[in-house]
């Protein structure tokens, strides 16, 4: 259950993300509805799992799902610096 649930929390980031870099106003509006669904479930998902847990264990899970996210910004961060575009100095272009 609550790896169903981090899958659907990484899909809903990744219709966002897209839906940020969509030009097309009714493409990013039916990302953003599709992220808006996905979120639903999510919502419902998770309380399920904590209808089912003590709270000693959800506190812990809780702490899980912060260090996940935090770890997937950090590798997202990481992968959009790598894309960043190196800018060089103009005496090294003007090798002529």
């Amino acid at each position: 259950m609550i790896q169903r649930c981090h899958k659907w929390r990484q899909k809903r980031k990744q219709y966002i993300d897209l839906a940020r870099q969509c030009t097309d106003e009714i493409e990013r509006e039916r990302l953003l509805q599709t992220a808006e669904h996905y979120g639903r479930i999510v919502n419902v998902e998770q309380g399920k799992i904590d209808s089912t847990r003590d709270p000693k264990e959800k506190a812990a899970a809780e702490k899980e799902i912060a260090r996940l996210e935090k770890a997937e910004q950090n590798q997202n961060a990481t992968e959009n610096n790598d894309e960043e575009e190196i800018v060089l100095p103009d005496f090294i272009m003007n090798l002529n």
